[in-house]
């Protein structure tokens, strides 16, 4: 064949290798058609409004409404609070399968939480991720403490007063994928070895960009039905009389951190967000950190429109906390730091200066201790 065109190559330590340059000159000439940095837009509100029906119409997901429906499982006494395994439904065709964890001696409706389960490679758990059994599968024991100090944070906030549920997103949990080469192992994750697990949670990995084609060709994308999902989890939780619809606050870290930007952003029943470890500005992304993040996590054509910056402001003047960490892998430091400044100034031309937090603590990718009682006292401040 003739020879090709003469070029240079050296190293960029570029996830896209030579093919960075390309993409980033496209990012660099997006000018985010619907951000309040456009100009478009005479006031605040009227940005929040134009952004935020943007924003729905990229999710390319809305079904019919639905009334939840819900299903008592299981009801367990867990001493100071009750455990109740439930199903309710999100579409005409779909159900959810959630717990709810609800305090003891509640003399009047209670403030609650939406706890939004992380992703962190673990494909067989959902809710199970924030919830503390007492006896735990061992691969649950290991994320526990590895992703949020040993101390699930679903358990955590019921002995706080909070009414707090957490559901299975799609893809993950009881809403896993089960491929044929997996069907011997069976349904029941009960009981799973460890060694299931591991095989079970690759054949799932695996699936991933699978199930964006599937979906893509179904007319939808994994994160409108993800936080399709997340936004009627509200409406399930204020039917119950034991919920006050005036105090509802969401968190999550991670992907979980990811469901509570957009549920907050999406939802102003939220009057309280919790963001952990998950913020940046996107573009800083595009050189190193595409391949430390899952499917999920990349919307299409939501970047011609809008930054995650941009859509934090969207739940402005709510309360939003963003707790960064400061050694974490799956983000550019100049991004994180980018992001919070950016909502911070965002936050003040809404009017809404002291509703937003951005604090930065010095560890890897987690949700420590330390972070969780930040968080909870957001949430005590907010919500009581």
């Amino acid at each position: 064949m003739p020879p090709d065109l003469p070029r240079e190559l050296t190293a960029n330590r570029a996830d896209l290798g030579t093919l960075w340059p390309d993409v980033q000159r496209l990012a660099d000439a997006n000018r985010y058609s619907h951000a309040w940095s456009s100009g478009r837009f005479r006031t605040f509100p009227e940005f929040q409004s134009a952004a935020r029906e943007q924003l729905l119409e990229v999710l390319q997901y809305r079904p019919e409404p639905v009334d939840p429906a819900p299903q008592l499982i299981e009801r367990v006494d867990c001493g100071d609070y009750v455990r109740e395994k439930i199903t309710f439904a999100t579409t005409p065709a779909l159900r959810v399968p959630a717990y709810v964890l609800v305090p003891k001696g509640l003399r009047r409706p209670a403030p609650a939480i939406v706890d939004l389960h992380s992703h962190g490679g673990m494909f067989l758990f959902g809710k199970e991720k924030v919830v503390d059994f007492g006896a735990n599968h061992p691969a649950m024991t290991a994320y526990h403490e590895t992703n949020y100090a040993g101390r699930p944070t679903a358990t955590a906030l019921v002995r706080r007063g909070y009414v707090v549920i957490t559901i299975d997103a799609f893809m993950f949990g009881e809403r896993r994928a089960v491929p044929d080469a997996g069907l011997a192992a069976g349904w029941d994750r009960s009981g799973y070895s460890l060694d299931d697990v591991k095989s079970l949670n690759a054949l799932c990995r695996a699936r991933e960009s699978t199930l964006v084609k599937g979906l893509t060709f179904a007319g939808a994308t994994w994160p409108g039905i993800v936080f399709w999902d997340d936004r009627r989890t509200i409406d399930y939780l204020v039917s119950r009389p034991d919920v006050d619809p005036g105090r509802i606050g969401c968190q999550g870290v991670s992907m979980g951190g990811y469901r509570a930007l957009f549920l907050s952003a999406l939802d102003p029943r939220i009057r309280a967000g919790c963001v952990v470890g998950f913020m940046s500005t996107v573009r800083s992304m595009i050189k190193a950190h595409l391949d430390t993040h899952s499917w999920v996590h990349f919307l299409p054509a939501l970047h011609r429109h809008l930054d995650w910056p941009d859509v934090a402001a969207l739940a402005a003047p709510r309360a939003l906390l963003v707790l960064q960490c400061a050694r974490d892998g799956l983000f550019p430091s100049a991004g994180m730091k980018e992001s919070v400044d950016q909502i911070a100034a965002l936050y003040r031309t809404a009017g809404a200066e002291t509703q937003f937090s951005g604090r930065f603590h010095d560890v890897p990718h987690s949700f420590t201790r330390p972070m969780q009682e930040e968080a909870f006292a957001w949430f005590e401040r907010h919500l009581s």
